[in-house]
């Protein structure tokens, strides 16, 4: 398990585009570190360290599997964005809407 008093923010887990990639990775399949940092140009330690960000915000969780740690996406770690996000698309879908409204009135 985390420590709680070390939680990251969601926010600011996503914010890194390794980390974004990392999620969108772990949504297909669960992987181990040694599998996950062959597709990064960095050392296995900075995609641990990226890893643990996302743990620590709930967005994966970790398994161990023998000697190797496995990981895999936690969707519900992201409702707080979808939340966050629902009221930026009630905005556009107004302001779409409206210029719908606008551009039929126009035709007539």
């Amino acid at each position: 398990m985390t420590d709680t008093s070390t939680k990251h923010d969601v926010f600011q887990a996503i914010a890194d585009p390794t980390r974004r990639e990392l999620l969108c990775m772990l949504a297909e399949n669960e992987m181990p570190v040694t599998v996950i940092s062959s597709h990064f140009p960095m050392s296995r330690t900075a995609v641990s360290k990226h890893l643990r960000i996302l743990l620590e915000a709930g967005l994966v969780t970790e398994k161990k599997v023998g000697r190797e740690t496995r990981y895999r996406l936690q969707p519900e770690g992201l409702k707080e964005l979808k939340h966050w996000l629902a009221y930026y698309e009630r905005f556009w879908d107004n302001k779409l809407a409206a210029l719908k409204s606008f551009v039929e009135s126009d035709k007539n």
